[in-house]
């Protein structure tokens, strides 16, 4: 749990300082190719050729190339239609597509994810019940395509490096490479080379994400994820929530609507408690 605690306190910052000082300024797509191509440097050193299997080299490829890159691509664009705390509420169902993606692993089934799905939709759409438009709808259906794409790579690194005794730290830059991939594919065909970085404060924050939160924080994450249990994993996954409104809150968006926030957000906490009690009686 060390892993996870540790890579919370660090993402905390980067939501509020994505939202704040690139959202909008910098292309999105050039923010995601020097956010992963940074940590792909950040472990190119460590990184091992001989002796590592190509099915798992291809696999690890193409877990960062979804759990990063694909999900990069997402998260980012997701800031253009929403504000800092809307976008991390809206992460809340990443615990539920990570239980729902191990039930389909294992060939179980729980009708309650369904439910709980709903319920926290209806979480989401309480935060703007006044300015529901095209905007906010597609901003929600992005963040849970990132939500997704994070989900199935914690859920199916997790099984890959499980019982496998091997140094994370050697193979890692392999699941950075698949990210990079995806990354420069996409900035080549959908960036905008008019809008890159205009000032030594946002070349300073995409070097922070870069190396910090993106090279070391995702290492930490996932190794975090292969010792801890599914369950764990899915509580740790919604920490961050609340982690980041109060950084975003107290430092850079203090005239939030707290009270809609706070109906929409308890509405979905409301939703994960069912979602805890419906799964004990199925257990």
């Amino acid at each position: 749990m060390t892993y996870l605690f540790a890579t919370t306190l660090l993402w905390a910052f980067s939501f509020s300082l994505i939202g704040v000082y690139l959202a909008g300024q910098v292309d999105a797509w050039f923010s995601v190719l020097m956010r992963v191509a940074l940590a792909t440097l950040v472990f190119l050193p460590f990184i091992k050729y001989r002796g590592i299997e190509p099915k798992l080299i291809a696999k690890l490829m193409l877990i960062g190339a979804l759990q990063l890159g694909a999900m990069y691509g997402f998260y980012y664009h997701s800031f253009l239609y929403l504000s800092v705390p809307e976008v991390l509420l809206f992460t809340v169902m990443t615990p539920l597509y990570i239980a729902l993606l191990n039930d389909v692993i294992e060939r179980r089934f729980n009708p309650q994810f369904l439910f709980v799905a709903i319920l926290a939709i209806v979480g989401a759409v309480a935060i703007r019940y006044q300015g529901i438009d095209e905007n906010f709808l597609t901003g929600l259906l992005l963040v849970q395509a990132a939500n997704l794409c994070f989900a199935t790579g914690q859920v199916t690194y997790k099984r890959l490096m499980a019982n496998r005794n091997i140094p994370q730290q050697s193979v890692f830059g392999w699941f950075f490479i698949g990210a990079l991939i995806v990354a420069s594919s996409c900035y080549v065909l959908f960036g905008d080379a008019n809008k890159l970085p205009s000032t030594s404060t946002q070349w300073g924050i995409l070097i922070y994400l870069g190396i910090v939160a993106s090279g070391i924080g995702y290492f930490m994450w996932n190794k975090g994820a292969t010792i801890v249990n599914v369950g764990a994993l899915a509580v740790m996954n919604n920490l961050l929530i609340p982690a980041g409104i109060v950084v975003n809150v107290l430092i850079w968006n203090r005239d939030a609507d707290l009270l809609r926030l706070s109906i929409g957000a308890g509405v979905i906490l409301f939703a994960l408690v069912v979602n805890q009690i419906m799964a004990k009686r199925v257990n």
